[in-house]
């Protein structure tokens, strides 16, 4: 985990990591979906008390170049939880509506309330990447952003929440061939977008854009993961980990009955 874990203050170069890599795993791929199984049993008992208890709440958020395996992620790790307790937010371009108030407005109204678990599909941070990289917006809008951001996870975090950030990191070769799949496989004709074909020369903009997020936003109350995302089971693996593992440090019980209801019990 430390090898993944975006340290505050440190600088993020994504040509670094490896998006093949399975750092602090070595075995193969049977292995990681025998784990993952068993992490995917722990995860639903784990929220479940999460929803029972109603003490503490999880955002988890979850971005991405095109393709990196958001909606993937989301359909295999959180297979078997009470969908009660768990939601999943997406964000597209924003409405005249949202447009009309600060950007963080719609998201905090999706944030998760006590004993419920928040999954974004793309987040607040795509304004500061989508805006920059086609030039929406000046850049001392986006550079203040970044502190907003930060106070805005802050208050979260101070307020019971418990922020998961992660980066799905692929490379460019890899999204090539899953854009490739989409066209040939007609089970998958439904996921491609042209766009995504329009903003594939942008890899650099974006992996600027991206390092520079991870390295301005990764605090001690919500830091970044960079999750190598090529082997799509690693991918759920170690975000299933991290989720597991945050939710066990809780030390979560169930609620006692409640005194009004022993007499009940008794009768």
């Amino acid at each position: 985990m430390k090898r993944c874990v975006v340290r505050p203050g440190e600088r993020v170069r994504l040509a670094r990591l490896d998006p093949d890599g399975t750092p602090g795993f070595s075995g193969v791929k049977d292995d990681g979906h025998r784990e993952l199984n068993k992490l995917t049993a722990r995860l639903e008992k784990l929220q479940e008390l999460l929803y029972a208890e109603r003490k503490h709440s999880v955002l988890v958020v979850l971005q991405g170049m095109d393709t990196a395996g958001k909606d993937g992620t989301i359909r295999r790790v959180f297979t078997g939880v009470n969908p009660q307790g768990v939601r999943v937010a997406s964000f597209k371009f924003p409405s005249v509506e949202e447009r009309a108030h600060d950007f963080l407005w719609r998201v905090h109204a999706q944030v998760p309330a006590r004993g419920e678990m928040t999954l974004f599909n793309r987040s607040h941070y795509e304004d500061v990447l989508v805006p920059r990289v086609h030039g929406l917006i000046p850049r001392a809008v986006w550079e203040r952003r970044y502190r907003e951001i930060n106070e805005f996870e802050r208050t979260l975090s101070e307020e019971g929440t418990t922020v998961l950030k992660f980066f799905l990191h692929i490379s460019r070769a890899e999204q090539k061939k899953r854009l490739k799949d989409r066209l040939d496989d007609p089970t998958k004709h439904w996921k491609f977008a042209e766009a995504d074909l329009q903003e594939r020369p942008l890899w650099n903009a974006y992996t600027r854009a991206y390092e520079e997020a991870l390295t301005r936003t990764s605090t001690p109350w919500a830091p970044w993961y960079v999750v190598p995302s090529n082997r799509k089971w690693f991918r759920d693996l170690f975000v299933s980990e991290r989720i597991v593992a945050t939710l066990q440090g809780f030390r979560m019980r169930y609620p006692l009955l409640l005194p009004e209801l022993r007499a009940v019990r008794i009768r």
